[in-house]
């Protein structure tokens, strides 16, 4: 149903970890496109995710960080989950990928369950036709919005994936609400069976993060008086003028969260990364921003899991 899109940085694999209960209980499928030499939290987060009986994908072939030129240790590390079908190699296909590349990658994992990402490839129907019958399990179309290309593998599980993040280059330039996302409500309408997207990071990759000016706090929250569509709060620090003080302006910024959450007519879901947020507000802490990040993400997977519930 739900399919959450990581990066396997730090702050996003402690979040497929911390939630992998919460993943197994909704149905939700982590997908993880690790992009750090080291496997260790890749490592912790599988087993987080089998252990509380649920799915994941692990990209095989990442197009970003530290495995995009040789996927092999991936490959060697998924070899150990073998036993486990419930852990499915992803096979990420970009543009500048041919049909014999995408089949002779294929074959490498061919003892595993496999998922395809189309991420640009534009060869659907002769892809189609090599894939059938073999243990592709599912198909994942990162912001794909052509359904001449999807078509070609209707018969098959298909998910769609879309980013509903705005990345801006500066907090500064964050509105203080915007849309965000109807797929979740809309995704079965467009012949899908399921959707994803990349939380409230976004698609957009980078290594790290500069000085901050002001500092973000994105928190989703979906409106049943507008159709259940989704919308993303951001809430920002009065300051903006040096990056000094980041916990003095995180405090700046989780003042106005609290203050829009204490509302009557808030329409925030009062979920355990809010709780922990009105916690850190009455302690008065910074627990860094990796944290802060790491929490809005939570909060947005609380929210799917409450609106699939009901």
């Amino acid at each position: 149903m739900y399919f959450p899109y990581f990066r396997g940085k730090q702050f996003e694999l402690i979040s497929v970890r911390e939630n992998a209960e919460r993943f197994a209980q909704a149905g939700f499928v982590p997908v993880i496109e690790p992009v750090r030499e080291s496997f260790g939290g890749l490592e912790k987060s599988l087993k987080a995710v089998c252990d509380a009986g649920g799915s994941a994908v692990v990209v095989v072939n990442p197009f970003h960080g530290d495995h995009s030129e040789n996927g092999e240790g991936i490959s060697n590390l998924l070899k150990a989950y073998l036993p486990k079908r419930e852990i499915a190699a992803g096979v990420l296909l970009t543009a500048d990928m041919n049909l014999d590349e995408v089949v002779s990658c294929l074959k490498v994992h061919e003892d595993h369950n496999l998922t395809l990402l189309h991420a640009g490839f534009t060869q659907g129907k002769a892809l189609a036709e090599a894939v059938a019958g073999n243990n592709v399990v599912r198909h994942l179309f990162l912001g794909s919005e052509d359904p001449l290309y999807r078509r070609n593998f209707k018969g098959q599980p298909r998910v769609l994936v879309r980013d509903g993040f705005k990345r801006r280059k500066r907090n500064l330039d964050y509105p203080p609400v915007e849309f965000f996302s109807v797929l979740h409500a809309s995704f079965e309408e467009e012949g899908m069976d399921g959707f994803g997207d990349f939380l409230t990071v976004g698609d957009e990759f980078q290594e790290s993060g500069g000085p901050a000016y002001s500092i973000a706090i994105h928190l989703t929250y979906i409106d049943p008086d507008d159709e259940d569509r989704m919308f993303v709060y951001h809430f920002k620090s009065l300051r903006s003028d040096t990056p000094a003080d980041p916990a003095g302006k995180f405090a700046e910024a989780l003042s106005a969260l609290i203050e829009t959450i204490n509302r009557v007519d808030s329409k925030v879901l009062e979920t355990q990364a809010v709780l922990e947020f009105r916690s850190l507000h009455a302690r008065g802490h910074f627990p860094g921003l990796g944290y802060v990040k790491k929490l809005s993400m939570q909060h947005h997977i609380e929210t799917l899991a409450a609106f699939f519930k009901k």
